[in-house]
């Protein structure tokens, strides 16, 4: 008869507890994994904001971000790069989507403009960018249990850029590393030439004398600071007027400016490039993040 009465009981507040139990919301959790997580995704062109599965946000991101012939490796990693951008985006949401479609956040693809992007490819590339999301299913980047912000950029001068001589927040995680042989790449290098109207006019300064002086950089290489004529600027604030590839600058005065630059994009984080050698020379995914992404751990994700 007692048996019988504990057994009532232990139904009863099973019952109770099943009901009161606080639902979850997408965390970091290592035993449930394969919870559907959705993101809004706004489209800068029509402006139209879409709800996608975060696994075919992601597919579409690597397509638009990466080369689809760059190794297995070094796709995978920009896959966990992605998702993980996503998912700190979506924590840390102030309107009423997560994401854009461009570079002000991540370049997206849908399925109409990766067939225009890759052509007779498309069927090839779609699979390989596919397997690398698949193969990388609801892995995040995590620093001390948080998911970080995961900036990644194309290629780098030969080492990446501290998070706050860019964005202004400085990052554990995203400190300056070595980005080893991308120097020899034949795109590292641009030159583009400006007219000395031209050049004023984006600076917003006047061409009576244009001097080039007191030239400060970063541990890495890049322009901090410049003097343009009478003009202090930031490296970034000129590499963002011009439209330059990278603050890695030199700038020649002559009848026309001429501007050399070393690299593409802002340097902070991971570079694509620099994971694809990486990846040509043998290392996973896992030790290309960890990498670029500083005493960081590869973490599941679930709802």
């Amino acid at each position: 008869m007692k048996n019988k009465h504990l057994i009532i009981i232990v139904i009863i507040l099973s019952v109770i507890a099943i009901v009161t139990y606080p639902k979850k919301e997408a965390k970091l959790d290592k035993k449930d994994e394969n919870k559907t997580i959705f993101v809004k995704v706004k489209d800068q062109d029509t402006g139209v904001i879409e709800t996608l599965d975060l696994e075919n946000y992601v597919v579409g991101v690597v397509a638009g971000e990466m080369p689809a012939s760059f190794e297995m490796e070094a796709l995978k990693a920009g896959a966990v790069a992605a998702r993980t951008y996503a998912m700190y985006k979506i924590n840390n949401k102030t309107s009423e989507y997560d994401l854009v479609t461009d570079v002000t956040n991540q370049v997206y693809l849908n399925d109409e403009k990766m067939k225009e992007k890759w052509q007779d490819n498309y069927e090839y590339y779609f699979a390989r960018i596919k397997k690398a999301v698949e193969d990388t299913s609801n892995l995040v980047i995590t620093y001390e249990g948080e998911i970080i912000s995961s900036y990644y950029f194309a290629m780098s001068n030969g080492k990446t850029e501290n998070s706050e001589l860019v964005f202004g927040e400085a990052k554990d995680y995203l400190q300056s590393v070595d980005s080893k042989k991308e120097e020899t790449l034949t795109t590292f290098k641009q030159t583009v030439k400006f007219s000395k109207s031209d050049f004023c006019s984006k600076l917003h300064i006047t061409c009576e004398n244009i001097t080039i002086t007191d030239i400060q950089k970063t541990a890495s290489g890049r322009v901090d600071t410049i003097v343009i004529g009478n003009h202090l600027f930031k490296g970034t604030k000129v590499r963002q007027a011009l439209n330059l590839r990278s603050t890695d600058f030199e700038i020649t005065v002559g009848d026309d400016i001429i501007i050399t630059t070393n690299g593409y994009g802002h340097g902070v984080g991971m570079s694509q490039y620099g994971a694809n050698i990486m990846a040509k020379d043998g290392a996973s995914f896992e030790e290309i993040l960890k990498h670029y992404y500083q005493n960081t751990q590869i973490t599941k994700l679930s709802v």
